[in-house]
């Protein structure tokens, strides 16, 4: 059975703010019955923060009712959500100092390993400039005898779907270019 997050805190709300036995916050929280009496005897978890599982999207009011009314019904964690819409970006790519000096090493990375993707592909993706993909393309950038050929995604300048909207881009073409040569070769 899944457990709210920061199961402790959202015992501690529970406990100061319902009226539903120890064994039900117990089983809802993965905590022993024993830990939540301690909680109420104000003996375990001093000093600790309650959670509302309320606000933050993990309980239903109409579910806590049913479990007051009810000693014997057990708590259910509201339905996960499954996809939230992705942060849309807008203008340049903020990049932290700590990561700007693996750039080159990510842009090496994507020309050896996939040759197809375009310049503003893979500026795009990494938030760096045509001029920085040339240099290292043509081997005349600065760092370029230190560069290692090092992924993107596990170095956090892309994610693995950004990465992989970008390949999909490159794979549609070829099968496009390729559809219109055959459609042109004689009969």
């Amino acid at each position: 059975m899944a457990h709210p997050l920061m199961p402790l805190a959202t015992a501690v709300w529970l406990v100061e703010h319902t009226a539903l036995t120890f064994e039900q916050i117990a089983e809802f929280c993965g905590l022993h019955p024993l830990q939540v009496q301690g909680i109420a005897d104000g003996e375990v978890a001093v000093g600790i923060v309650g959670l509302d599982p309320l606000t933050n999207g993990q309980l239903d009011p109409g579910e806590i009712e049913r479990c007051v009314a009810d000693p014997k019904a057990r708590l259910r964690l509201r339905a996960a959500i499954e996809h939230l819409p992705g942060r849309v970006r807008r203008g340049g790519r903020y990049t932290p100092m700590t990561k700007r000096q693996d750039k080159p090493d990510a842009i090496l990375f994507l020309v050896r390993r996939y040759p197809t993707l375009a310049d503003a592909q893979i500026s795009r993706l990494l938030g760096t400039t045509k001029a920085t993909i040339k240099a290292i393309r043509e081997g005349t950038h600065r760092t370029s005898s230190k560069l290692l050929q090092r992924d993107p995604v596990s170095l956090g300048l892309c994610s693995n779907e950004e990465l992989e909207a970008e390949l999909s881009r490159i794979r549609v073409r070829p099968g496009a270019a390729a559809a219109a040569a055959s459609s042109e070769a004689p009969a």
